[in-house]
């Protein structure tokens, strides 16, 4: 599985903490992950780290752009509450 083989490893070469992955039973199509970083002082530095390096953009993108449904993608921006596990 490209999430579990390639992506996974690379972006937490690039210092993204994988808080969860998973898929539904009912539709293995559905894929969510979780990763977390403090968004005031880390965010641009990873996204900049991950998304616009050579490899993301040569080789990744161009694989997940074959697998992924765009349009039925929900990208969120979450932030744990205090007596979350997930800090």
């Amino acid at each position: 599985m490209l999430m579990e083989e390639e992506i996974i490893p690379f972006i937490i070469s690039k210092g993204m903490v994988m808080t969860a992955s998973f898929r539904r039973e009912a539709d293995e199509t559905v894929y969510i992950w979780i990763h977390r970083f403090d968004y005031k002082t880390h965010l641009a530095a990873l996204y900049e780290a991950v998304y616009e390096s050579d490899h993301w953009k040569g080789v990744l993108s161009p694989k997940i752009g074959a697998l992924l449904n765009r349009e039925a993608s929900n990208v969120l921006r979450v932030t744990p509450t205090a007596m979350s596990p997930m800090q």
